[in-house]
Parts: C-alpha cells; structure tokens; sequence
C-alpha cells in the first residue's frame, strides 16, 4: 500500500474559494446585477490599447529587462514627480510587475522572515494575509474605526512588538473606500518611525479620490523616503485590470531585494503592454484625472439609492467602493448569508465585508461597487428599492 504523499502548504490549502469568485458566480447563475467583484465595464483609453497593439504586431515581442522597458520605468518616475513631486532613480527604484498582487507579494517575501509580524488595517485586501503567513511571518490586524473607518493610531502603537517588522496601509482604501487624512497618515508615519519599522503602501487608488480630497503617498512625509515603498497599478488608472501591469517604487536598498523576488515569480511583464501603459503616463493625463469626476456621480447615485432603500452608507471617499450597513433593514442574519440572499431576492450581488478581517469581524457591512456604468447601477437601484 502506497503512502499518503506529503501535504501541501496548509496556508493555501486551506483557503476556500474567493469571495469574489462565489459571488459572480451566484449572480451569473440568478442573473442577478453584479456590483461584487471590483472591475469596471467600460475600458480605458483607445489610444493606450493602440499603442499596445501596434507594439504587439511591430514588436518587440521577446523578454523585456527584468526590471521593466526603460521606457515604462522612466514615465512612471515622471509620473512621481509631476503628481507628488517625487524624485526615484527610474534604474534602481522602479521595478514593472504583472499587476499590483504580484507587487504586493514581491514586496512581502522581500520584507519579512520567519517569526517576523505585519501590522494590517482591517479590513484588508484578500492577498495580505496568505503571503505574510506563507513566509512564516504573522498577520496582526488592527480594526478600523467602524463609525466612521478612522485610522486607529492608538491601537496601532500598541500592536508593536519586539517582533514587529513592517505596516501595509492601503489608502485610498479598498474596502473601506476612506483616503486618510494628512494628520492620520502622519500619525502612521510618526509610529513606523519611532518603531523603526518598514511600510508597504498600496496605493492603487491614488488617481481614484473625490470631492477634492488629494491623495498623499507616505514615502513623501519627512522620514519615510527609505523606510517605504509603493505599490501601483495601470489597470485601476486606466481602467484596464485584465493587463495586470503594477509597479512598484521605493529606495534602491529595499528595491534592490525586492527586484530578487520579482525575477522569480514573473521575472518580467509583456512588453507591448508596457508600451501602452507608458504612452497613457505621458499622454492620457487628462482622461484619468477627469474620470473620478465621473465615478463620484456614480457614487453619490449609489449612495442614495442605498439610502432609500434603507442602509446606512459608510464615508467613500476614493475607490470604487461604498460600504453600506444593513442593520437598519433589521434583518437578523450575518453579511454573508443577507449578501446571499441579496441575489436570490432582489437580484443584486455585493460582498460580505467579513471576508477582509482577520478575526473578530463586524458582520453588518456589504461592500457595493459602483465603478460599473450609469445604467447597471440603475438597475440594481431599482432592484432594491422594489423590495
């Protein structure tokens, strides 16, 4: 009789199936309105997918730098400057990866060792938690406010220990649709340097913020320039998530290890994308700066929409995200089985927030997305308040 084959990694085999594949999958199956799963309907720009089709034709189709095309590089250190007047090496600080998961991911295995913790806002991006503990790191969450998702700097001062190594902060945030304050972010930058900690930023949302509120990277606050890299991303700037082109920026000593992980887990990014990617930077300014004019209407129709129909909405003020408390409907279910019923009943899908916590999770929030087009909202709108 043979043996039982050795098991697999237990951090990965014991996740389910994403939240966010179930949920697309219940509203495809019921027809039901979808505003789960994070993607916009309408793509971007004509003339970055121009440029990235006549690189694909012309060439060249071979494998680019490891570290990205020059020409990517050198647009996104331009980008840097002409938004927050930062100054990156495009050669040593720059690193082009296949989307802003795979950043994240580079930037975690490069960070932290076994024994090692990560402080994470709850609730947090779905792919934090399973890469810090893959390395034998630990998770620790500290919750937002859930009044208002203010940024929790007591509970973040007091969740330091000796073992502490680094902070992932995401702002804009996803999913709480908050951009934090100047003074909460100096807040944060004030621990991470009194700890003498590193910080990971994730700041896919950095083009996606409304009513006039700006979005100010952590590594432009005085002592964070070599303590602090950030991750972006193409697809949400440009509205087009399938190409999975992310970046990520930051000192060249901590890139440096970074960039190490990076060649072994995509090594590089396909070129004619990148090629696209970099005209947009340089030449498409004026169409991602006009589109969170056109999401914040999309916003403040769904937030409305809500309201009438009985939630209790919670801050957006970036994203593509409104979080909505379905407590006042008084309904006696948690946000996984309401989100469910949710389809089956009215025929719109959301997400369970519970899926983005650690432990201890509130479960009375639905996460609504609203980066789709006028008319779809509509529809869910009206879905809703048929009830």
């Amino acid at each position: 009789m043979s043996a039982t084959p050795p098991a697999p990694n237990p951090v990965f085999a014991g996740l389910g199936t994403t939240i966010f594949t179930v949920m697309s999958a219940l509203a495809t199956e019921h027809g039901a309105v979808n505003l789960g799963q994070g993607f916009p309907d309408e793509d971007g720009p004509t003339t970055i997918r121009e440029a990235a089709a006549k690189a694909l034709r012309d060439g060249p189709n071979q494998y680019p730098p490891m570290m990205g095309l020059p020409l990517l590089r050198q647009a996104l250190a331009r980008h840097a400057k002409r938004h927050y007047d930062l100054d990156f090496d495009w050669e040593r600080e720059v690193v082009v990866t296949s989307g802003a998961t795979e950043a994240l991911t580079d930037c975690l295995i490069a960070l932290l060792s076994p024994g090692d913790e990560a402080i994470l806002i709850d609730p947090a991006y779905d792919s934090y938690r399973p890469i810090i503990e893959s390395v034998g790191a630990k998770a620790i969450g500290v919750k937002l406010d859930e009044d208002g998702w203010r940024l929790p700097l007591g509970d973040i001062a007091a969740a330091v220990t000796k073992k502490t190594k680094l902070v992932v902060i995401n702002s804009p945030h996803n999913p709480s649709g908050r951009v934090f304050s100047r003074a909460e972010l100096e807040g944060l930058a004030a621990i991470v340097r009194e700890n003498n900690l590193l910080l990971i930023c994730d700041e896919v949302y950095e083009h996606l913020t409304f009513d006039g509120l700006p979005h100010i990277p952590l590594i432009s606050l005085p002592g964070m320039r070599e303590r602090t890299v950030r991750v972006g991303s193409a697809g949400k700037i440009f509205s087009l998530t399938g190409w999975k082109i992310g970046w990520i920026m930051g000192p060249a000593a901590l890139m440096n290890v970074i960039s190490k992980v990076h060649q072994f887990v995509t090594f590089t990014t396909a070129p004619a994308l990148q090629i696209g990617v970099a005209h947009g930077l340089d030449h498409e300014q004026d169409w991602y700066l006009e589109l969170p004019r056109q999401f914040q209407k999309r916003r403040d129709a769904l937030v409305a929409g809500l309201k009438t129909a009985g939630f209790r909405t919670m801050p957006c003020e970036g994203t593509y995200f409104v979080t909505a408390d379905f407590s006042p409907l008084g309904v006696n279910e948690d946000d996984v089985a309401f989100a469910r019923r949710m389809v089956l009943q009215q025929g719109v899908a959301s997400i369970p927030l519970s899926v983005f916590y650690g432990k201890e999770a509130p479960t009375r929030f639905v996460r609504f997305a609203f980066c789709k087009k006028q008319t779809t909202i509509d529809d869910a709108l009206a879905r809703l308040n048929a009830r």
